[in-house]
């Protein structure tokens, strides 16, 4: 799958670590876009505020699906983000399991604090 390592852990609980994944990070600026009928073209502004949203492929074994179920349905977790190297915390947005591959897909939203 991948050669990445993720982190995960509940709001009060302990890392769970993944081997061998793939860790996608997109990240947004917030505009604000004004288009007035007429006018000459548009006002774009800046707001300065970005948004991050991570995806995150492997495989899981049955316990540790178990594990991320709990943390999915519990409320906010934090993740260690890979490519800036600190604890960022997040909204759990989607989780996909196959049950014959055992592949995951994580969808984790940045949640600014």
């Amino acid at each position: 799958m991948g050669d990445q390592v993720f982190f995960l852990r509940p709001a009060n609980g302990e890392w769970i670590q993944f081997s061998n994944c793939s860790v996608n990070v997109s990240i947004s600026r917030r505009l604000t876009r004004t288009i007035i009928h007429g006018g000459e073209g548009d006002d774009l502004i800046d707001e300065g505020a970005e948004s991050a949203v991570y995806l995150v492929k492997g495989t899981l074994d049955l316990d540790q699906y178990k594990e991320v179920l709990a943390i999915f349905r519990t409320g906010q977790p934090y993740i260690h983000e890979p490519y800036e190297e600190n604890e960022k915390k997040v909204v759990f947005a989607r989780f996909e399991f196959d049950g014959e591959s055992k592949q995951f897909e994580f969808e984790f939203i940045e949640d600014i604090v």
